[in-house]
């Protein structure tokens, strides 16, 4: 005969055991586990837990499955749907169902760096990829909000220009990596001076120095048909 074995209830776990659980599990899972008991949304709340975060696209960022703190070290949001082309278009290009759709979320992924750069200032990895609508400033103040940021990797960020070049120039001290990629209105002078003041970064910019930059056509001014009257004469 086997010998009994009493069910032992996952919260009879001790801390450490909990928290390599949670470690498995996606933001999804931990938080729906956290809603059980308050034991389980104790290790939830745990930082240890919080060094990386991954998301898909903007509308993760809304869902309220994470923590952000000073325990955050990695952070990357890559945004590969096909809808990415739709965010990059030049704004005065997009019909009106494009912009309806852009400004469902056109702040979503500024509005959420804005809260890294202000609880996270030991984020040491940033990836972007396909946010169309971050802009400099957001970048800028992160760089200087968290010193210790080594590797910065961009892709496909229509509104990033050589401002954001320059914020890395100035506040990127610890900065090793530097990627800019298809990002259309860095320019190749942008990319000299960091090459120039900053050395010992690698900087990589696919394509980006190369693409056309944002800008209006001028409309050109109609000139009028002169009379029949003028014509004539």
């Amino acid at each position: 005969t086997w010998p009994s074995i009493t069910a032992m209830h996952i919260t009879q776990l001790n801390r450490e055991c909990l928290l390599h659980l949670f470690s498995f599990l996606d933001k999804n899972s931990r938080k729906n586990l956290a809603k059980t008991c308050h034991t389980l949304l104790e290790v939830f709340q745990d930082p240890v837990l919080w060094s990386l975060l991954n998301f898909n696209s903007p509308v993760e960022l809304q869902k309220h499955n994470y923590l952000l703190g000073p325990a955050l070290k990695y952070l990357s949001i890559c945004w590969y749907s096909e809808r990415v082309k739709v965010c990059n278009i030049e704004d005065w290009m997009k019909n009106n169902l494009q912009k309806d759709f852009c400004s469902r979320h056109e702040n979503t992924v500024t509005d959420f760096l804005l809260e890294v750069a202000s609880r996270c200032p030991n984020l040491l990895s940033l990836t972007l990829s396909g946010c169309g609508h971050v802009t400099d400033d957001c970048l800028s103040l992160l760089l200087k909000n968290c010193p210790s940021l080594k590797t910065l990797k961009l892709e496909n960020c229509a509104r990033i220009t050589d401002r954001t070049l320059e914020a890395a120039i100035l506040y990127g001290g610890s900065l090793q990596t530097l990627h800019v990629d298809f990002c259309r209105n860095i320019t190749q002078s942008g990319l000299e001076r960091v090459k120039e003041k900053r050395p010992s970064v690698t900087l990589r910019a696919e394509r980006s120095a190369n693409m056309i930059p944002d800008s209006k056509p001028q409309k050109k001014p109609v000139l009028e048909k002169p009379s029949r009257k003028m014509a004539q004469l």
